[in-house]
């Protein structure tokens, strides 16, 4: 890593968003985007015909824009990379979306441009005010895929990445995928945003690329200029311009133990994941597309401990038939076989409504404890019913599991499982092959459910934890509030108490307990969880080798100590420290 000569402006050290690791300094070239100008303007009835014929040839023209950086993704990067742009192929193809739009114009008569914008802000609008972050990144592509065919409605080329000269880091307020895909490796040293989040597919085709980048910056782009030097710690999420020599030099040393560090976790992510005392540890991926299956293997996980079926809903714009989900669900289930696949039921409403049919989801003051999940499908029993089938005849094609989501209690429960039973007692009727010993289970991510714990155990095969929802309940914090975002503390005491009364009672109901939230993936929290008792952990493929590395480190007994330890304790962050510390030892081993 260089050393700066003389340094003449004071050192400044930010933090934002871990998005991909990896550690780079240079200087900044600022990229600003911002959205199209689009001028309003009515339509003279002899030039309808023509203005829809325009329409057409746009969504024609940015097909195949996105169909030639699909290939070039695929010759660079890969088919898996490649696929990330599927989802700006179905907004084109979003007859949802085309129809408003040509609706909008039969209403309206404005030109064709101010329509399509108008529907697609919608559109944008309704991923934007969704919970989950990665579903709610998905609103990213559909405006990536609208200023496209903006961009070819109005005539405009503009200004893109692609053109980026010389080795410089991208500081920008914000990077669409298609932006992100035309990046130059040899030139990008790493990027910066202000807004976007580390599940965006910007940030995803980052990573494959293996360019470090920290998301979150809020108004870097406001403070810097272009040619200004600035180091980039994709590890820690920090970024920070004009560092000095001695920080650069300690920052040349992290490269070098991180590299290696790296490569040790990779070789070790080839052997099982069994403690030093002979405790094997289930270790699964969170997948949202039957396509990651194939990541799934890559880093050698046990199966699929979450399918998230909202990306088969949000991603169509409208709701997919009962056989397009069973095409999905087969394909996860076969490809990954013997290994099981946990598919989560629909969580959507409230937050996460299906933009096409937003008449369906009302508008409500606080969507994150509303009509969504498990209550918005008992109240939507044919779309539910048709979701249900589908697993089931996947189940005939695998080791599946099922799952609903935000169930509140047992009584909730006995109801998603009596729709189950008229699902099985139609696809018998019909001759439809199914698993009739399917494992049906519940998230655990709702503060009620946790406490009656012991009752609902007594209606599932087992439970999976979906922590950041159950923090957040627990702790009445909304985690995506910048203002309270850092009250958001796993191990808070009543958050780990929570934890232990769970495992407790299903150990004792003789069921299994999975984790597959964000503190899954945590190799801060591994022992944490295994010493808490919990059976599985289930988190986003690329992490699962750190997790290993600590299995592969660690006795049971002394996790159960750290657990114990930590039970005692009263801190958050004296309990954070003391975990990090417990996995620091395990990942210098």
């Amino acid at each position: 890593m260089p050393v700066l000569e003389s340094i003449s402006r004071p050192e400044v050290v930010l933090q934002g968003i871990s998005a991909s690791q990896g550690i780079a300094y240079g200087q900044i070239f600022v990229y600003l985007q911002s959205d199209l100008e689009v001028p309003e303007y009515r339509v003279d009835e002899a030039a309808w015909a023509a203005e829809r014929a325009r329409f057409e040839q746009a969504l024609v023209a940015t097909r195949r824009q996105v169909q030639k950086i699909m290939t070039e993704v695929e010759k660079n990067l890969g088919e898996e990379e490649a696929r990330i742009f599927d989802a700006h192929l179905l907004v084109l193809e979003d007859q949802a979306l085309i129809t408003e739009t040509l609706r909008e114009f039969e209403k309206t008569r404005a030109n064709i441009e101010t329509c399509f914008n108008k529907v697609a802000g919608r559109y944008i609008a309704a991923f934007e005010e969704i919970d989950d972050e990665y579903l709610r990144e998905r609103g990213g592509d559909i405006r990536d895929v609208a200023q496209r065919v903006l961009a070819n409605l109005l005539g405009h080329t503009g200004q893109r990445l692609i053109q980026l000269a010389d080795k410089r880091v991208v500081v920008a307020n914000d990077i669409s995928p298609s932006d992100a895909a035309g990046l130059d490796r040899s030139s990008a040293l790493a990027i910066v945003t202000d807004s976007g989040s580390k599940t965006s597919h910007a940030v995803i085709v980052a990573r494959s690329m293996k360019i470090p980048a920290v998301v979150g910056l809020r108004d870097l782009t406001t403070r810097v200029q272009a040619g200004d030097s600035i180091l980039v710690d994709g590890y820690e999420g920090a970024v920070i311009l004009n560092p000095s020599e001695s920080t650069l030099f300690r920052y040349g040393r992290i490269q070098r133990e991180k590299r290696t560090r790296e490569q040790k976790l990779l070789e070790a992510n080839r052997l099982p994941a069994v403690t030093l005392d002979g405790v094997p540890i289930v270790l699964r991926a969170n997948v949202e597309k039957a396509e990651e299956a194939e990541l799934v293997k890559e880093y050698n996980a046990d199966g699929v401990g979450l399918f998230r079926t909202e990306f088969l809903y949000l991603g169509a714009g409208e709701a997919p038939t009962e056989e397009d989900q069973y095409a999905s669900y087969r394909a996860l289930a076969e490809a990954l076989a013997p290994r099981s696949v946990t598919i989560r039921t629909l969580d959507l409403g409230g937050d996460k409504p299906i933009a096409s049919q937003s008449h369906l989801f009302p508008k409500e003051n606080n969507p994150f404890l509303g009509y969504r999940a498990i209550r918005f499908c008992l109240d939507h029993l044919v779309l539910f019913k048709e979701q249900l089938r589908a697993i089931l005849r996947a189940s005939a094609h695998g080791r599946v599991q099922l799952m609903y989501p935000m169930i509140s209690g047992s009584e909730e429960m006995r109801r998603a499982n009596a729709v189950l039973e008229e699902c099985r007692a139609e696809l018998s009727a019909a001759g439809v092959a199914f698993d009739p010993d399917m494992p049906v289970g519940s998230m655990i991510e709702v503060p009620s459910a946790a406490m009656s714990a012991d009752l609902l155990a007594r209606e599932c095969d087992f439970f999976s934890v979906g922590t950041n929802d159950l923090i957040q309940y627990l702790m009445a914090i909304d985690r995506v509030n910048d203002r309270i975002a850092h009250l958001y503390e796993p191990t808070h005491p009543a958050v780990l108490r929570t934890l232990r009364h769970i495992v407790v009672e299903a150990h004792r109901a003789r069921i299994k307990v999975s984790v597959c939230g964000e503190m899954a993936g945590d190799p801060n929290y591994t022992a944490l969880l295994i010493g808490l008792g919990v059976d599985e952990l289930s988190m986003t493929p690329p992490l699962i080798p750190a997790a290993r590395y600590v299995v592969r480190n660690l006795k049971l007994t002394d996790a159960k100590q750290l657990a114990q330890t930590a039970l005692a304790m009263e801190s958050p962050s004296a309990i954070h420290d003391l975990c990090a510390r417990f996995a620091e030892e395990r990942m210098r081993a």
